[in-house]
């Protein structure tokens, strides 16, 4: 683990590199998440080393005094440029609350990465009225929705199930609540006619947090955009099937070189 300070803080993050000598993929996880949901991701190494990110009050990061919406997410971001800035990443991928906070770079921050790929996000990331209660005062109840048919997964190893409950729970539930509050207040559907870098929008199959069409909707109002589809997944596709998910980026990392 290494960290970079900035802010008044320090973030952590990981760098695994295996003599890729493309740029440096920077991977920003979602909400009540962490570095480790980009653990398959590793495997990309051979063509560019992955740094995973742990946004402030996740993992090994310092959390932020920040109230949740565009404070936090800016703090984020914050967090995602001082990292890709230390290690000279050109790509950013986000998954969800991560997608927000690369969309946030792109469009609010004087940082021009080579590319952007957003992955289970969207333009606006409105969350459920009843979910949001539960976060707040049933935690329990949220992580068990969360993690119901074809949320976070579609049909996943019972083990994955249970790393992504236990991290879920290590983020603990003020932070988790501030993320998918962030999240609520989260639109920028007026603005991604703006993004002038090339951008993959990939999406699970199943997904009914970020279902397909919002993935779509990126597709079609960023000016350079693919799409692709990770079949038998839903919004967590890294991890349920992380080898489509790889050939995906991959596939879209050869287009733009």
């Amino acid at each position: 683990m290494e960290t970079v300070t900035h802010h008044g803080r320090e973030t952590a993050y990981d760098v695994t590199d295996r003599g890729g000598d493309g740029s440096p993929i920077c991977c920003v996880h979602g909400s009540g998440g962490s570095r480790d949901i980009w653990a398959p991701q590793r495997r990309l190494a051979d063509r560019a080393p992955i740094v995973r990110v742990d946004l402030s009050g996740h993992g090994d990061s310092e959390d932020v005094d920040a109230d949740a919406g565009y404070t936090a997410l800016s703090a984020y971001a914050s967090d995602v440029i001082a990292v890709a800035e230390e290690m000279d990443s050109g790509i950013l991928l986000g998954n969800s609350l991560g997608g927000a906070v690369v969309q946030h770079v792109l469009l609010e921050r004087d940082f021009d990465p080579d590319a952007a790929i957003l992955a289970g996000t969207g333009a606006r990331l409105g969350v459920l009225e009843d979910l949001l209660r539960w976060l707040e005062r049933d935690f329990d109840r949220a992580v068990e929705f969360l993690h119901g048919p074809d949320r976070l997964f579609h049909d996943p190893d019972p083990e994955v199930v249970e790393r992504s409950k236990e991290g879920m729970y290590e983020c603990g539930q003020a932070v988790t609540y501030r993320d998918f509050l962030t999240c609520h207040e989260f639109d920028m559907r007026d603005r991604l006619d703006e993004i002038d870098v090339p951008v993959l929008a990939i999406y699970g199959e199943h997904d009914r947090l970020t279902p397909p069409w919002f993935h779509e909707y990126l597709a079609d109002e960023i000016d350079d955009a693919d799409l692709a589809e990770i079949e038998g997944a839903a919004h967590l596709a890294m991890l349920e099937r992380h080898r489509a998910f790889n050939d995906a980026v991959a596939e879209f990392l050869d287009s733009i070189e």
